[in-house]
């Protein structure tokens, strides 16, 4: 298979390379340490089964949903630029 200028097996090394940063990037947004009563950005009380379900909580599920939100701009990856410098 014609690579170009790319390495034998270096399209596999990026595809490798990308999916460990998703995964680094992934635990290092779990929650560690116990769960707040109050939540860091608003204030609002956590509810106490929101707190058993999943341990270390700091937001309230509104405050939740909007970081999530603003994680699902950050792709991490631009495979259309990736794959046309594979083709220069």
């Amino acid at each position: 298979m014609a690579t170009g200028w790319a390495g034998e097996g270096a399209v596999q090394e990026q595809i490798d390379a990308t999916v460990k940063d998703a995964i680094d990037r992934a635990k290092s947004r779990l929650s560690q340490g116990p769960s707040l009563s109050h939540c860091a950005d608003c204030g609002n009380s956590i509810p106490e089964a929101r707190q058993k379900a999943l341990p270390g909580v700091r937001l309230c599920i509104t405050c939740q949903e909007a970081e999530d939100k603003e994680e699902a701009v950050f792709s991490g990856y631009n495979r259309r630029g990736s794959k046309d410098s594979q083709l220069r």
